[in-house]
């Protein structure tokens, strides 16, 4: 997720000052930066060793002893990216000419909870398109808002145009499956149109040094209310374990809001603002540098649990439905 923002610029300065040691452009010298960037700029080594037991200085024995001056390339970007899986971070990738090393397990492996083939079929043909939001208005008189991605552009004009085609809706569902994120700015353009006053959403620390617990003081972070059209009815914000990085803020940010229910899967987590540096062979490594924290300061780094969990079933699936969108149909319709 990416948004300019004054703890960002402070990020910024500090990780400036705080120095990797000079290696040789050898595999042995490529190896040693990227484990010793990751020990002394990586913000979450403490947290991952208290959820499942990383340890970097053991990760470090290990991968050492499959490090050779005289290994191939391609060789040693295997190693440097099964490496960083042990992180467990979709944030944290290796960039080469030849590859991007990445790590997707905190969606493969898990239910879809998505069909484009099903929900097409509740879009229709004729849902308007205002950047990068779809939407449409489903016949119990529902508002259905789907965000793809938060890298397409929200302006204030598109939510302004949407929200007023939908007022007459007597709820509305707010689709984010399948989002990997973005521009958080976006997320929070959107977040601001549900809430009539600046609400706290969370936390925020900074590395302030190279050791694992060298981080500043939480800082709190608020989403400022929208002075332009707000929603003021029922939202079921619909989520899955493909929702993640920016997606995952929007999702904590909304759960926050009193008429908001979150419904489907877990979300994917990644809540690191992520920053860059570059090894001597000119390769580049992402990695997770600033962790942010839910109001109650926990992480979501692994992901945010639904209000209402549910699963899409085959039987559904089958039909043309989409059980996630029915229980959020039949929860607004409660509210009504």
């Amino acid at each position: 997720m990416f948004r300019i923002a004054p703890y960002l610029f402070t990020l910024l300065f500090l990780f400036s000052c705080t120095k990797v040691e000079q290696y040789e452009d050898t595999p042995t010298g490529n190896f040693e930066t990227l484990w010793s960037i990751i020990d002394t700029k990586y913000c979450f080594l403490d947290y991952k060793a208290e959820e499942y037991g990383l340890n970097w200085n053991t990760v470090y024995r290990r991968y050492k002893r499959k490090i050779a001056d005289d290994m191939s390339t391609a060789g040693l970007f295997e190693v440097l990216g099964e490496m960083l899986e042990e992180l467990r971070d979709g944030h944290v990738n290796l960039y080469a000419a030849h590859d991007v090393a990445r790590y997707w397990d905190f969606r493969e492996g898990y239910a879809a909870n998505f069909s484009e083939e099903v929900q097409a079929g509740y879009l229709g043909t004729d849902y308007k398109i205002a950047s990068g939001l779809r939407y449409t208005i489903l016949p119990d008189n529902i508002g259905y808002i789907y965000v793809p991605s938060f890298s397409n552009s929200i302006g204030e004009g598109n939510l302004d145009e949407c929200l007023h085609a939908l007022a007459l809706c007597h709820g509305l569902i707010v689709d984010v499956r399948d989002n990997g994120g973005g521009n958080l700015s976006y997320a929070e353009t959107l977040a601001a149109r549900f809430t009539n006053e600046r609400v706290l959403t969370g936390y925020i620390c900074h590395k302030t040094g190279p050791g694992h617990t060298d981080f500043s003081v939480p800082e709190p972070v608020y989403l400022e209310s929208s002075d332009r059209i707000r929603w003021q009815k029922p939202v079921c914000v619909l989520t899955n374990r493909s929702s993640y990085s920016a997606t995952n803020d929007f999702v904590k940010i909304m759960r926050t809001l009193p008429l908001v229910t979150v419904v489907g899967d877990r979300t994917g987590g990644g809540s690191g603002l992520p920053f860059s540096s570059e090894l001597p062979n000119g390769w580049s490594v992402r990695f997770s540098a600033c962790p942010s924290f839910d109001v109650d300061m926990q992480h979501t780094e692994f992901g945010i649990d639904p209000d209402v969990k549910v699963d899409m079933t085959d039987e559904d699936r089958l039909r043309g439905r989409d059980t996630i969108i029915e229980t959020a149909r039949k929860l607004l319709a409660q509210k009504k």
